[in-house]
């Protein structure tokens, strides 16, 4: 069974930044794509990052140059380091994983129970 346990979210001032984590059982983790996504109130649920198994690391634009993406395959954690954060980065942030082979299809992988990113003005 896939389990996703993500942790580190909290309260931040504008500019500042933090570190959230995500750790993966029941997966051959060297096997997945994983991906942070995020939810604000009233919005739906965007793609912030994802990174291969290979380690190639993609983002969405506006994030890029402040948030990077990050796994410890030994460890099986994904990391997400958010640095100028901002306040309209304030979300859910959501740990997913997804086979390799699977990556295209986004609802056939496995979601975390999310942690909340406040970021104050």
């Amino acid at each position: 069974q896939v389990e996703l346990a993500e942790s580190g979210g909290g309260l931040v001032q504008a500019g500042g930044s933090l570190r959230i984590s995500c750790a993966a059982s029941g997966i051959i983790f060297s096997s997945y794509v994983m991906d942070w996504y995020r939810q604000a109130p009233g919005q739906s649920r965007e793609l912030v990052a994802r990174i291969t198994a290979g380690g190639s690391s993609s983002y969405t634009d506006s994030v890029k140059g402040r948030f990077t993406i990050s796994r410890d395959n030994g460890k099986n954690v994904i990391y997400l380091q958010m640095n100028s954060l901002r306040p309209e980065d304030t979300a859910v942030y959501y740990c997913h994983a997804v086979r390799t082979s699977e990556a295209q299809y986004p609802w056939l992988g496995t979601w975390g129970q999310g942690t909340q990113v406040t970021v104050s003005s």
